[in-house]
């Protein structure tokens, strides 16, 4: 099996190692005897950084590593290593920012989630880590705010307080002894456990940081129900600082737009958002009364035939929902027909009939959209449609309307 280097030192970036095996297919790739890139596991993702061959100095990057069944270690490469083979010397190297980023969302973890059990026994059941966020989910069927706040608290007093994190090699025998928080599923005879000094103790493979103040804080950001119960995710270290500053930046710019100081942007947005409704409920007013006006005119200026009034008609300025809203109350008012077209803001077309009359409204806006290259559908008494542009829509009604006289 692959020698794990970060097993005993998470802060090792550079190493020499012998390559084992070169993987050609599907994506180049190397199996060392040894390494300090951490493979994806555990809710930790991988590691990058590059490869160099010792004698000709070629360097590629690393992309991706992976653990393979039998406990190698797979370094995927972004191109070939030129004339690497088995027994060929090179050197890795850790991308730092990225492996210390990394140690510092894990080591938060391994605190946030001890703190949720020492305060609630609220037991992590999973743990996830993305580029730019991770998350726990709580094994409870509630969680309000105050504990979310209460576990909070008490991670970054714990990362303020500096505490030693160790790394210990224990049988799964003797650690069961222990008082480890939780103990893998898996059936290993050595365990590496994380001690976090007088406050966590639990087996984990991932990386970890020396002191708890190397995390440099931890912020929680969200909570959700989840089908196993609550998830809560958090950022920690420079991801913090980077949220953080991003957070501010938008409330800034959010408090510029509403002149208005930062804090106070709830009440601003509660108060625009109230006059929205207000707009609104007015603008739903003023269609109403609009269309009901529209609607008795083109009744009164438009002559009966045969019981029914025809009117057909195209608008330059009426979205869809007017259009319905204008179709209902013609239909509603008379006996009559309307055939309804708008060429703004998107083309669009609306054919109504009162009950009772003979057409069938679906069938004629599908042969008048086969004309337009348009889609649409509806009922018997009401269809509608819109159209690609507005090439033509007063000839399709001119045309749908000749086959309801005709």
């Amino acid at each position: 099996m692959t020698d794990r280097l970060y097993y005993r030192d998470s802060f090792l970036y550079d190493f020499d190692a012998e390559v084992r095996s070169v993987l050609e297919s599907p994506r180049p790739g190397l199996i060392l005897d040894r390494t300090a890139f951490y493979p994806t596991s555990g809710g930790q993702i991988h590691d990058t950084g590059s490869i160099t061959h010792s004698d000709n100095q070629d360097k590629v990057d690393v992309t991706e590593v992976v653990d393979t069944e039998d406990g190698h270690v797979v370094h995927y490469l972004e191109a070939p290593l030129k004339d690497v083979r088995p027994g060929s010397r090179i050197r890795g190297e850790i991308d730092p920012v990225r492996r210390r980023d990394h140690m510092q969302q894990h080591s938060a973890q391994h605190v946030l989630s001890a703190a949720f059990v020492r305060l609630f026994n609220m037991p992590t059941v999973s743990f996830h880590m993305a580029d730019d966020y991770c998350s726990i989910d709580l094994d409870t069927p509630s969680l309000t705010q105050n504990q979310i706040e209460a576990a909070e608290r008490l991670t970054n007093e714990v990362v303020l307080e500096n505490r030693p994190v160790d790394i210990r090699f224990s049988t799964r025998e003797a650690a069961g002894a222990l008082g480890l928080r939780k103990l893998p599923p898996a059936e290993r005879d050595q365990l590496r456990l994380i001690d976090i000094h007088d406050f966590d103790l639990t087996a984990c493979g991932g990386t970890h940081v020396a002191h708890t103040g190397q995390i440099g804080g931890v912020l929680l950001r969200k909570s959700e129900k989840v089908r196993q119960g609550y998830r809560i995710e958090f950022v920690a270290g420079q991801r913090a600082v980077a949220t953080a500053r991003r957070d501010f930046s938008a409330l800034t710019e959010t408090a510029a737009l509403y002149s208005a100081n930062i804090y106070d942007v709830p009440q601003q947005a509660r108060k625009s958002l109230d006059e929205i409704k207000s707009l609104r409920k007015q603008r739903e007013q003023s269609q109403e009364e609009l269309a009901a006006a529209q609607a008795a005119a083109l009744l009164a200026e438009t002559p009966e035939s045969k019981g029914r009034k025809l009117i057909v008609r195209t608008f330059a300025d009426r979205d869809l929902n007017f259009l319905k809203l204008l179709a209902q109350k013609i239909t509603r008012e008379s006996a009559a027909v309307a055939l309804l077209a708008t060429s703004s803001p998107q083309p669009a077309l609306v054919f109504a009939q009162s009950a009772g009359q003979p057409y069938d409204m679906a069938a004629l806006l599908k042969q008048t959209m086969t004309r337009l290259g348009g889609r649409g559908g509806g009922s018997k008494d009401l269809a509608q449609g819109g159209a690609p542009n507005a090439e033509g829509l007063a000839e399709a009604l001119a045309a749908a309307a000749k086959t309801l006289t005709s």
